[in-house]
């Protein structure tokens, strides 16, 4: 007995002693073969510049909001983010030179190199809020304008497909929700970085007769005046609200006129001056920039916007005009009215034209309240 317990106690010891020596050698080892081969750094292995970029972005979210350092060859090292705060807001990490912050309507091929596809850029924008029954009108409206004129129908009964019986419209953008307005339109697709393509955009209604007009013709004299917002003059026998829209056929341009007593408190405010109505209004680019802003979300008529319109251009007065001699007639066609609905026995128009008087008066309450704010901050210093 004492012989077997003598050896297990010899053999345990020769184990540990053994495991001892093996993990001594082990560390030695790996100490020669450390200092055998040069120190490996991930920064040097040979990584796209593409890769390299997205690692270190995503390996440094946290430090996002850091200006950059000096960048070297052309990459972002480890830690080193892109920030561009004169970037449009949001994408203050791109580098400038890949930021696109403006668009057009210009329609591209699927195929070839992009820098073909454009054989020639429209200059200026025409945008009309269609139904398929006023296809007839709209056909001699398009024609009356060149391919400097890029065509957008904006169309509130959903008939988008028909409008191919003409050719013009195989070229045209089209844009289709169902009961809405050309003011709802123009909000949601009209955006200023979106159309800063076009020297002009021309929001027009359906119900124009443009036997009288020239699209070519009328940006010739718009520019000549100086007009940054205009419309057409109006034939002066078709029920005209306002003295500002009638055409005068002794002159090219008129920026100023005579209203009833007590209409104008000033002769250069609307409707005496720096007034035209929304029923054919041309807008510069830098005028619409300004005027989409102040269209309202809800408020999808437009009513009271051509009061306002002054506020976009300085001198309003001199800036704003009608152009009497390529004229329009307003055929006062209430097609949209139709696509109110019934109530109280009453037809469908009579509810869209109350809805009208409604926003009319909210426009003005929002700008008065705006305009009240707006004072008060400043004496708030």
């Amino acid at each position: 007995m004492k012989t077997l317990h003598r050896s297990g106690v010899l053999k345990k010891t020769n184990d540990s002693a053994r495991l001892i020596i093996t993990t001594i050698m082990g560390v030695v080892f790996g100490y020669f073969v450390g200092v055998s081969f040069p120190s490996a750094s991930f920064s040097k292995i040979n990584l796209s510049s593409s890769l390299r970029s997205s690692l270190d972005v995503a390996s440094s979210d946290s430090s996002r909001s850091q200006p950059s350092e000096t960048l070297t060859a052309g990459t972002v090292s480890k830690n080193k983010l892109i920030y561009v705060p004169t970037n449009p807001h949001g994408a203050e990490s791109l580098p400038p030179g890949i930021v696109v912050s403006e668009s057009d309507f210009y329609l591209r091929r699927l195929w070839g190199l992009p820098s073909e596809d454009l054989k020639k850029k429209p200059k200026y924008l025409v945008v009309y809020t269609v139904g398929f029954d006023q296809r007839k009108n709209i056909d001699e409206s398009v024609k009356k304008f060149s391919d400097d004129f890029q065509i957008l129908l904006f169309h509130y009964d959903g008939r988008t497909s028909e409008w191919d019986q003409f050719e013009w419209s195989k070229t045209a953008i089209h844009v289709s929700a169902r009961k809405q307005t050309k003011w709802w339109y123009a909000k949601r697709f009209l955006h200023p970085d979106i159309v800063a393509a076009y020297e002009y955009i021309f929001i027009w209604d359906e119900d124009l007769d443009v036997k009288h007009f020239n699209g070519e013709k009328y940006i010739q004299l718009v520019k000549k005046h100086g007009l940054e917002i205009s419309q057409p003059g109006l034939e002066p026998n078709n029920g005209l609200t306002w003295q500002m829209t009638k055409r005068r056929g002794d002159r090219e341009v008129h920026k100023i006129t005579e209203e009833k007593p007590g209409w104008c408190s000033d002769p250069h405010l609307p409707p005496c001056a720096a007034f035209v109505e929304i029923m054919a209004p041309v807008f510069s680019r830098e005028a619409w920039r300004c005027v989409w802003h102040m269209i309202q979300n809800d408020l999808v008529h437009g009513w009271g916007l051509d009061f306002a319109l002054r506020r976009c251009v300085e001198p309003a007065h001199e800036k704003i005009g009608v152009v009497d001699s390529q004229w329009i007639i307003h055929k006062v066609v209430p097609s949209l009215g139709s696509q109110g609905e019934s109530s109280a026995g009453k037809p469908p128009w009579h509810g869209v034209r109350e809805r009208c008087r409604s926003e009319w008066a909210q426009f003005q309450a929002r700008l008065a309240s705006a305009d009240k704010a707006y004072v008060a901050q400043l004496k708030k210093g």
